[in-house]
């Protein structure tokens, strides 16, 4: 999705993206991401919660109205739940379909991933 918007913009056309993976999105470099610590799937709140989906949509809009540059991330102000549980659920440190090399290999990544983001945020 970030590679369409990124050739609909060269086109002409202004995009906003909407998403739950920041580091992939933004590494992608879309113009204009509203993000939602939510998990994958979900960018636009939780099922059966219209206003917060109206809510979150709003963000976007009002992003794409008045973005100040390229490269704008949105971060909505929204939680999944009322605990992180849900991450512990998900984003496990064991990757059952991974072996040998292939695991090691994912550990690394993943460690070079955390290095990166540590770098940014400092």
């Amino acid at each position: 999705m970030s590679l369409v918007a990124r050739h609909l913009e060269a086109n002409g056309l202004p995009t906003v993206v909407f998403g739950c993976a920041r580091d992939i999105v933004e590494h992608c470099g879309v113009p204009r991401f509203v993000f939602s610590d939510f998990p994958l799937g979900s960018p636009c709140g939780r099922p059966f919660d219209p206003a917060m989906q109206r809510a979150i949509m709003g963000l976007g809009l009002d992003l794409l109205a008045g973005a100040a540059g390229p490269g704008t991330t949105v971060v909505t102000p929204y939680a999944w739940s009322t605990d992180a549980s849900w991450k512990d659920r998900i984003l496990t440190r064991e990757q059952p379909f991974l072996e040998g090399d292939a695991k090691a290999r994912w550990l690394e990544r993943k460690a070079a991933a955390r290095a990166r983001n540590a770098e940014r945020t400092a």
